[in-house]
């Protein structure tokens, strides 16, 4: 699969990166505003399968791109875990607040809800561009 147009391919190169920032907004002022981790990571996610319908890729790249977002997603999962031990570990409770919680309404004011949302995002963000992969990995197993 070699992609879409030049049109397309050059559109994609045009607003992924205004997609890529709003997801990472989304992210990060999760505490603030609607959205959050869940949120920010699908939003993510869909620059990079936007990237991945725009340009195509081989079976080998799509067998890459699955193990790549796999280890992303692990990875996320054990930063969560990581977070909520961190607790446990430094003051004795599991998932205990051990960050400062700031001034209301300023992007540093919940402690550890912004860390929590960045490993949220990533497993997500990683989770759904697996599933994709996934499916799009199909119409190969199924020539075989």
């Amino acid at each position: 699969m070699k992609g879409m147009s030049l049109i397309v391919k050059t559109i994609t190169n045009i607003v992924i990166g205004f997609i890529f920032i709003y997801g990472v907004y989304i992210i990060l002022h999760g505490h603030l505003t609607p959205g959050g981790g869940f949120a920010g990571g699908v939003i993510i996610a869909g620059v990079f399968i936007l990237k991945f319908l725009a340009f195509g890729k081989g079976a080998k790249s799509e067998k890459k791109a699955s193990s790549t977002a796999s280890i992303f997603e692990s990875i996320g999962g054990l930063l969560f875990i990581g977070i909520a031990i961190s607790g446990l570990l430094l003051a004795g409770t599991f998932f205990l607040n051990f960050l400062p919680k700031g001034e209301p309404f300023h992007l540093l004011s919940a402690g550890i809800i912004p860390l929590c949302n960045i490993a949220i995002s990533i497993k997500v963000g990683a989770g759904l561009f697996s599933i994709f992969v996934a499916i799009a990995a199909m119409k190969y197993v199924m020539e075989d």
